[in-house]
């Protein structure tokens, strides 16, 4: 299988981070490959409205985002391949990756920007209600639910967090846990008890998202299925939002063994770098980013993978002509 084309930089993934990174790669006069993958846009693209981005004051659908980002980074020179990365080959350079088309890109260096996905339920309505009063971002969405009543679904760290954000808006925060014991830390869970918003559905499950589709055509929550694990009892409770916070999943797998991970499979990067474990390869955004998980904080980092990796081909170029 022969390489299709070969490039300066080649990019893995296509949301605020990838094409960011694009962007200022392709401007720096660098040939840039962004291989967009099974969701070209990443996380965005299922998205409705985005208000917290900035220079958008009347706030942009996240596909509409997503859509001038890429073709800002084209205008620059970037080329998009709509394939799914597979494999990669890190262990000499130039680094070739293999897609799902059994075709193969080579690059000098290499910027992984596959983000993370939030664990889901799997339940019947989560996907056709999600951006339409489901969601796995309170940061995100939190404000579209002032004075309303909102589910949040789990019992870590994430779901205390959540919790708590939410109260902010929310007239009532409904915290859904499958067990009566929470997985949270002592202070967080403390935190969340403390709050007058907040209130308790213990040994419940979520068995269905339930809604409507209004005259105008938009889909909207109106409530959720609930179980007691321990009685069997079924019952419907009125939701205007609910917040799925199980965690998330950073998409890593095909670098496991080849690159340095934490604990939960998130790609280590050098502090105040976007360096990995292998030279010329760069990480940037969710992928890495286990803490704010934000567009805006994922497109900056996007912006520094892209000045690292053209710092380092520089540099490795400049020490090549050098010996030569």
């Amino acid at each position: 299988m022969d390489t299709v084309r070969h490039a300066d930089i080649a990019i893995i993934g296509s949301g605020p981070a990838g094409l960011t990174a694009a962007l200022y790669a392709a401007r720096a006069q660098l040939s840039v490959l962004v291989l967009e993958g099974n969701q070209p846009g990443g996380q965005l693209t299922i998205t409705t409205e985005v208000e917290n981005y900035p220079g958008f004051e009347h706030g942009i659908m996240g596909p509409e985002l997503m859509d001038i980002m890429r073709k800002q980074a084209q205008r620059f020179g970037a080329e998009s391949i709509f394939e799914h990365v597979v494999e990669v080959h890190l262990d000499e350079r130039p680094f070739v990756v293999r897609t799902d088309r059994e075709r193969r890109y080579s690059a000098d260096a290499l910027i992984v920007a596959t983000g993370a996905s939030a664990k889901m339920l799997g339940v019947p309505g989560e996907a056709e209600y999600m951006g339409y009063g489901v969601s796995a971002c309170a940061t995100c969405d939190g404000f579209f639910f002032r004075n309303q009543r909102v589910a949040v679904i789990g019992g870590g760290d994430t779901a205390m967090e959540e919790a708590l954000y939410l109260t902010r808006f929310a007239s009532e925060v409904v915290v859904i846990h499958r067990r009566e014991e929470f997985r949270a830390s002592k202070i967080m869970l403390a935190r969340a008890r403390s709050n007058e918003k907040i209130r308790w559905i213990t040994s419940t499950v979520v068995e269905e998202f339930l809604g409507e589709t209004l005259p105008s055509g938009i889909r909207r929550l109106t409530g959720l299925r609930l179980r007691n694990v321990a009685t069997g009892n079924v019952w419907t409770e009125p939701f205007d939002g609910a917040f799925v916070a199980i965690g998330h999943k950073p998409n890593t797998d095909i670098f496991r063994g080849k690159l340095a991970m934490d604990d939960n499979g998130y790609i280590v990067t050098e502090c105040k770098s976007t360096r990995t474990s292998v030279e010329g390869v760069f990480a940037c955004g969710d992928v890495q980013d286990h803490v704010y998980r934000q567009a805006i904080t994922a497109a900056g980092s996007g912006c520094m993978a892209a000045i690292d990796a053209t710092r380092w081909l520089e540099t490795i170029r400049h020490t090549a002509e050098a010996a030569a």
